[in-house]
């Protein structure tokens, strides 16, 4: 097994289509004639050169065909391909670019994460929000964050009902399924760690009773990196416990363009009724269940866990990545083999993912950023400097 994995290499974006291929290749070579007398030597010669190559194209054959057996039946992968089309083009109705703003959002919500979008004002970043909750036919909650909002004002308080003379939990704007919170550090820190234990474990405790979230349940956070003034900084811990941190830049020269052409004849703002819903609660459910299925090799997973380890041991990296990081890059690249039609990980999706798992969860040192570094340059020089398993 291990020698089959070592052959399968990252750039090849379909590994089970081209080691299928090769198989009529192998059976006409067993059904050609044996050559003349006078072809002989070169026959011999030819053979031992392609003999090798023929066992190795076997067993990969053999590989493919085991794993065929052992999980590719059942996954219908091409249900979660036509559900990403179609959320695609309700998306592209009012956001035009960000493609992979788009991508990773729809990754999040496959992997049952928390997104974090930061981004200047005015780049869409609330808009593709609500049109991805618009997308999906489930309950919505906003809540604008400010510096005098209460942890009551999100996850509810205690009302005493006088004709029963008792006191009865009123539940707040958090017990939703997808919560937008726009501006998240514009509250201060007792009102953004009452998130703590609903974002992780996806329940409220209040009053010695429990309050269950219902499926499903995924916060998409806002915030502004360039003003300073009247925000408080998240916490380590808050931020944590966002799959992604996705940082949305301007858009380009001809997507800009597009968006005057667009709106050239709309002064209101627009109207998202013309969304239709894509998923449902069990359409996502299903979803979920079939990423869970998603093969992924050991070798793999040793490479998940020698990014994060490295970026507890670099010289230049004060904070290193959590287990918690792994295991997010771990749920993102099986999600994104899984929208790119794939029942396996491949190298390129850990690649892919690990920068917005690890963006947020990283500290520099101060020696590091008076040198002017990113923290996006430093994790692709780590991810960079970890042997790829072939």
């Amino acid at each position: 097994m291990e020698e089959n994995n070592h052959n399968n290499q990252p750039e090849d974006k379909q590994p089970l289509q081209s080691n299928s291929d090769a198989n009529p290749a192998g059976s006409d070579e067993q059904q050609t004639p044996p050559k003349s007398s006078t072809d002989e030597t070169a026959a011999e010669s030819q053979s031992a050169m392609e003999n090798p190559i023929d066992d190795q194209e076997d067993d990969e054959i053999s590989y493919v065909s085991q794993v065929s057996n052992s999980f590719s039946p059942g996954l219908n992968l091409g249900f979660i391909r036509n559900k990403v089309v179609e959320t695609k083009g309700e998306i592209r109705k009012f956001v035009i670019g960000q493609h992979d703003m788009v991508d990773l959002l729809l990754i999040a919500i496959f992997s049952n994460g928390h997104v974090l979008l930061e981004g200047v004002p005015g780049v869409a970043k609330t808009l593709t929000a609500k049109v991805l909750s618009s997308a999906l036919s489930v309950d919505f909650s906003r809540i604008q964050f400010t510096p005098d909002l209460m942890p009551s004002d999100v996850i509810g308080t205690s009302v005493y009902n006088m004709k029963e003379a008792t006191f009865n939990f009123q539940k707040g704007p958090v017990f939703s399924n997808i919560v937008l919170i726009d501006e998240i550090n514009r509250a201060p820190a007792k009102t953004q760690a009452a998130l703590f234990e609903v974002m992780e474990e996806r329940q409220i405790s209040y009053d010695s009773n429990v309050y269950k979230m219902d499926f499903p349940f995924l916060v998409l956070a806002t915030q502004n990196p360039i003003e300073q003034e009247g925000t408080y900084n998240l916490p380590e811990a808050q931020l944590d416990r966002f799959l992604f941190k996705i940082k949305i830049d301007y858009p380009g020269l001809a997507d800009e363009q597009e968006i005057l052409k667009r709106y050239k004849n709309q002064i209101q703002s627009p109207s998202l009724e013309s969304i239709n819903a894509v998923f449902s609660a069990d359409d996502l459910k299903k979803i979920q269940g079939l990423i869970e299925q998603v093969q992924i090799e050991d070798q793999l997973l040793k490479y998940i866990a020698e990014i994060s380890n490295a970026t507890r041991n670099h010289a230049k990296l004060y904070l290193g990545g959590s287990p918690r990081a792994s295991l997010s890059m771990l749920k993102a690249a099986k999600a994104l083999a899984a929208i790119n039609g794939r029942d396996f990980v491949i190298p390129d999706d850990v690649q892919f993912v690990a920068p917005h798992v690890l963006n947020h969860r990283l500290i520099m040192t101060p020696e590091a950023e008076m040198e002017g570094i990113s923290i996006e340059d430093l994790i692709k020089e780590i991810v960079h400097e970890i042997e790829v398993p072939r």
